[in-house]
């Protein structure tokens, strides 16, 4: 059965029901973590009755500085609001490690940024080294993924469509919370990952829910083509795709036919005056809750909760 890890100023935690026991370990970031299982096993164990959950200020469970890497359109229904009609192909961008924040830590959005956006994903937390070359199989991946978190991939739109900048338009700080637990597997617990079911609200009003079913490069493969070119070490994260329903979707055929024959800058004036009508995006004092667990609750990553603030 998973494990449940929570991380604080003061250490990690062992998560049961709504008390969390410390655990007995000098390890400062994940991958020290991970390398201490015994410790978090022992604490998993413990009879003892622990701290108050409501009581703990939780950090991301994904320490950095890290690797941190992206799939790009990699569900179906994410794939149907970006415009695409044919197969997909499989793709990874980075993003910068500066941009994990804590699960309840605001969201902060730069001032030039008008149009950002959310896109839960799940993240598999490196349990050790995926060198290059390496081909994973499901039945491999408990060596090579230690458990999974939350995160969000908030994105600037403006800068990612304008620039095609992947790298700068997801890296800004507090564009990756993370957490808030870090819910370490079992080698039986990898058969129920299609059953994890990704939520978002924002406002309380639901944006996304899709099951892993919807995935179409699944972690075995996309821990294959990633290792191709990419090494990652225990405790990088990769984040494996959004469902549909962020607030950026693709414009009708017409429309994007017509916009091919205008000026880039004039196309991308025209594309933003429309997304400024799209009341999707979010705004300064919203609230993103997210979350991700299988339907019985045997694997449950938690809720998080983020709010929305401008810069200074």
């Amino acid at each position: 059965m998973s494990t449940n890890v929570l991380r604080t100023a003061d250490g990690w935690w062992v998560l049961r029901d709504d008390r969390a026991v410390p655990v007995d370990t000098k390890a400062v970031t994940t991958a020290e973590l991970l390398a201490d299982r015994a410790a978090v096993r022992e604490a998993a164990l413990s009879g003892a009755a622990g701290t108050p959950v409501a009581g703990l200020v939780v950090l991301s469970p994904v320490t950095t500085p890290c690797r941190v890497v992206a799939q790009m359109v990699n569900y179906r229904s994410h794939a149907r609001d970006s415009g695409f009609t044919g197969d997909v192909p499989p793709a990874f961008f980075r993003k910068a490690s500066g941009s994990v924040s804590g699960p309840g830590e605001a969201i902060v959005r730069p001032t030039h940024v008008r149009f950002l956006d959310y896109e839960i994903e799940l993240g598999l937390v490196m349990a050790g080294p995926l060198p290059v070359g390496t081909v994973v199989e499901d039945r491999d991946l408990p060596s090579y993924v230690a458990g999974l978190v939350i995160a969000n991939d908030v994105s600037a739109r403006e800068i990612q469509l304008t620039r095609t900048q992947f790298y700068e338009s997801k890296s800004y700080p507090t564009f990756t919370p993370t957490g808030p637990r870090l819910t370490l597997l079992e080698p039986e617990d990898f058969a129920r990952l299609l059953d994890l079911r990704l939520k978002l609200s924002v406002n309380g009003e639901p944006r996304q829910d899709r099951t892993l079913a919807d995935m179409i490069v699944r972690p075995a493969r996309a821990l294959t083509l990633l290792a191709r070119f990419q090494p990652l070490q225990a405790g990088d994260l990769l984040l494996t795709g959004t469902p549909g329903g962020t607030a950026l979707k693709a414009p009708p055929k017409a429309v994007e036919k017509i916009g091919s024959l205008l000026p880039p800058a004039v196309k991308w004036k025209a594309f933003f005056r429309s997304q400024a009508k799209n009341p999707r995006y979010l705004r300064t004092g919203d609230v993103i809750t997210a979350t991700i667990a299988t339907p019985d609750g045997r694997i449950d990553l938690g809720e998080q909760r983020t709010p929305v603030a401008a810069a200074n």
